[in-house]
C-alpha cells in the first residue's frame, strides 16, 4: 500500500486566511508546489480550532479544502488535500459542545496541542474523555512544550496513555543546540513519533521546515523517516 503513497504532511497550515498560516492563495500553492517538489502527494488541511475562530469547523473546513484543490488541479500542482484541525487541549471543555474536527472528519483521530510548563488535570480527563468517544488523540509537537523539555521522560506517560506523538519538522531545522531541536532529535532518535509534520505556515518559513525534513533523515535514516511520514500517516486516511 505504501507505494502508492508518497509523503503524508498530517499537520499544515495551508488553507489561507483562516488562522495564521497562508496569507493567501498564491502562498498556499506555493507551498503545495514545494511539498511535491520534495516527494509529497498528500497534505492534510489542519487549520487552529478555537472558539474564537467559530468558521473553522466540520462544515467549513471540507468546503475550503475542495476549494483549494480545485486550484491546485487547475495549476498542475500534484497533492492531494484532506480536511482536519488542530484543537487545543485548553479550549476542548467550550469545543465538545460541537462536533469535534478529526482527520478527514471520520471521527476516529483528533490532532491536540497544549502549551504548558507542566502537565494539568484537566489534559487527562480531556484525553480519558476523547478516547471514550473512540477517538485516538495525536499530540502535536511535543517538543514545543515547556513540560517535554524540562522532562523528556514524559513521552512514556503518553505512551501509558495511549497518545500518538507528532513531530514538527520545524524543530528539526532549528539551530543545532536550541531547546526545540534537542528535544525532537532525542525524540526522534530513541522512536517516540508516530509521525511527522511540517506545522507549515507560509512560504517564508517553510524552508525552515524543509531543511529540518533532510535534518531528520541525515539523523535516522530514509527508512526511519519514510515511516513517519508515508508508512503510518496512511492510518489517517
Amino acid at each position: 500500500m505504501s507505494k502508492t503513497y508518497g509523503r503524508i504532511d498530517i499537520h499544515s497550515h495551508l488553507l489561507p486566511k483562516l488562522d495564521d498560516g497562508c496569507a493567501g492563495m498564491e502562498d498556499s500553492l506555493e507551498c503545495a508546489r514545494r511539498l511535491v517538489a520534495v516527494g509529497y502527494t498528500h497534505s492534510f488541511c489542519t487549520p487552529h480550532i478555537w472558539t474564537s475562530s467559530p468558521h473553522n469547523n466540520v462544515d467549513e473546513i471540507p468546503l475550503r479544502v475542495r476549494e483549494l484543490q480545485e486550484l491546485l488541479d487547475a495549476a498542475g500542482i500534484g497533492l492531494t488535500l484532506l480536511p482536519g484541525g488542530e484543537n487545543n487541549f485548553t479550549e476542548l471543555q467550550r469545543l465538545w459542545d460541537k462536533k469535534l474536527v478529526t482527520y478527514g472528519m471520520a471521527g476516529k483521530y483528533v490532532l491536540s496541542d497544549i502549551w504548558v510548563e507542566a502537565l494539568p488535570d484537566y489534559f487527562f480527563r480531556g484525553v480519558r474523555t476523547l478516547q471514550d468517544h473512540g477517538l485516538t488523540v495525536i499530540l502535536a509537537h511535543p517538543e514545543r512544550m515547556r513540560a517535554v523539555q524540562d522532562d523528556p521522560t514524559l513521552a512514556d506517560t503518553f505512551d501509558k496513555l495511549g497518545i500518538l506523538l507528532q513531530g514538527n519538522l520545524q524543530c528539526m531545522g532549528d539551530p543545532p543546540g536550541t531547546t526545540t531541536r534537542r528535544t525532537a532529535e532525542l525524540y526522534l532518535r530513541e522512536g517516540r513519533y508516530t509521525f511527522l509534520g511540517t506545522d507549515l505556515h507560509n512560504t517564508r518559513s517553510l524552508e525552515l521546515r524543509l531543511k529540518g525534513l533532510k535534518n531528520a533523515i541525515d539523523l535516522v535514516g530514509d527508512d526511519v523517516v519514510n515511516k513517519l511520514t508515508i508508512t503510518n500517516p496512511q492510518r489517517l486516511l
